[in-house]
């Protein structure tokens, strides 16, 4: 029987993430192949998110709690936890319902064989509702671009809050990751490879939820300036990265796109 851990980072998510949480559980709990784990993990959270998830009382839920935020801390929070308790599959998926269960659960049922397992919005067989706004697409792919010509990745959509590892390569990676904000996704695929991890694409289910805490006025250029300093940490011109070191405070975000 496979054990999946499946790791929820959760800020401020008090009026979002409680239908998430049952509906996971409805679902997972109706399958006969597999023992799963939700690791609610609140990061920073200045809401009423904890007395939220307090209130579906499950042991299949495991709450982890930090003053700290970032999405990518969160995440390898639960990784920690995940890796530390024995779980076999580990993955992780967004508190808002982008992704139902049943699409998260495609990520299970398709990593066979090899190490890890993204869902890709981008994939022309995705079903993505409602249809997204040309300048959220524009952010988006542009930001993919530039992460595919600055790492040289084969994956079309790395930002996609949905993917899955086997413990194997978690345990190798996970102690070498250092982003927190936008750039974690690609850090973790970036050491996926160094550590010659196979990590496919599949496509996926995705419903754009109101409520993003992202600001598409300030988000592009730190998309950008995250992804150049990723690889010049990743490259042997890492001197430079004092350059991007110190982002404003308003330009620090905890969400994806």
């Amino acid at each position: 029987m496979k054990k999946v851990a499946i790791v929820m980072p959760a800020y401020n998510e008090g009026e979002r993430i409680r239908p998430t949480l049952e509906r996971y559980l409805d679902f997972f709990e109706g399958l006969n192949d597999l023992e799963f784990v939700i690791v609610v993990v609140l990061n920073g959270c200045k809401d009423n998110t904890r007395e939220v998830v307090e209130g579906i009382w499950d042991d299949r839920i495991v709450i982890l709690e930090f003053e700290r935020a970032g999405k990518g801390f969160a995440i390898t929070e639960g990784f920690k936890y995940a890796l530390e308790n024995g779980w076999d599959l580990i993955g992780f998926v967004d508190a808002d319902m982008s992704t139902p269960p049943r699409a998260f659960y495609g990520l299970i049922k398709h990593i066979r064989d090899a190490d890890g397992i993204i869902a890709d919005r981008w994939d022309l067989r995705s079903k993505i509702t409602p249809k997204q706004s040309l300048f959220r697409r524009f952010i988006s792919r542009g930001y993919n671009m530039i992460v595919r010509s600055l790492f040289l990745f084969n994956h079309k959509d790395t930002q996609c809050g949905a993917k899955l590892f086997k413990r194997e390569l978690l345990e190798k990676i996970v102690p070498r990751l250092s982003f927190s904000e936008w750039g974690f996704d690609v850090d973790l695929l970036f050491y996926a490879r160094r550590e010659s991890g196979r990590v496919k694409s599949i496509p996926t289910e995705w419903h754009d939820e109101k409520g993003s805490h992202v600001n598409l006025k300030k988000t592009p250029i730190t998309m950008f300036l995250a992804a150049v300093r990723l690889r010049l940490i990743h490259s042997h011109l890492r001197f430079m990265v004092r350059a991007y070191t110190v982002l404003p405070e308003g330009l620090k975000f905890h969400k994806k796109i």
